[in-house]
């Protein structure tokens, strides 16, 4: 019997490690469109250039993306969206560690500016979605960025407008709900081995 307990709890620690390796897994493109993406907020963890690979676009409007470090543009602006292939690479400027990033899409085609951070979007929605890339031949793994190029009422959320990758200083911090969810992900598998190793006892 306790053997039968020894091994159902082992395989309830390799359900609850492959679900959290799947919320980190790549979803691209956006896997829900028609539904806003939760927003994602950026933090340099360490120093260094931020580099930008395009990846696609979907979109009818001409646009072009630039970033700003703890508020204020690098002033570097480019990947234009329908005449960059895929794997074109831009130096977005440098961050120092613990520096806040927004990502920033400029619709050339309309003049409307949007950001990864919804705060700053003049609708006050969510133009961004991120999630993790697994690299492929042309761009190395990194985070993957879509933005959304229409304002709210007008957007169907596809977030495929103008898509990039950034690579070059490790960056993510989800919201509060994700990191909480994380961390309790994260302890179940000790809780659990830690049962495992009184019921061997």
């Amino acid at each position: 019997m306790r053997m039968k307990q020894i091994v159902t709890m082992a395989a309830a620690v390799g359900l609850i490690g492959a679900f959290a390796s799947s919320l980190k897994a790549d979803a691209i493109p956006y896997p829900t469109p028609g539904v806003e993406a939760p927003a994602t907020f950026f933090t340099a963890i360490t120093s260094g250039d931020i580099i930008a690979y395009f990846y696609a676009t979907d979109a009818g409007y001409d646009s072009e993306i630039g970033m700003l470090v703890n508020g204020v543009s690098t002033g570097v602006f480019g990947l234009p969206n329908h005449s960059s292939s895929h794997g074109d690479m831009l130096d977005l400027g440098h961050a120092n560690a613990g520096d806040t990033i927004v990502f920033q899409l400029h619709v050339i085609t309309t003049g409307d500016n949007w950001y990864s951070d919804p705060g700053l979007n003049s609708d006050g929605h969510n133009h961004a979605y991120a999630t993790s890339f697994s690299g492929d031949a042309d761009i190395p793994p990194g985070t993957y960025v879509g933005f959304e190029d229409l304002p709210n009422g007008a957007a169907d959320y596809d977030y495929n407008d103008h898509q990039f990758v950034f690579v070059g200083v490790s960056m993510g911090v989800p919201e509060a709900g994700s990191t909480l969810l994380l961390s309790l992900l994260g302890l179940a598998p000790l809780v659990l081995l830690r049962r495992l190793a009184r019921l061997a006892n």
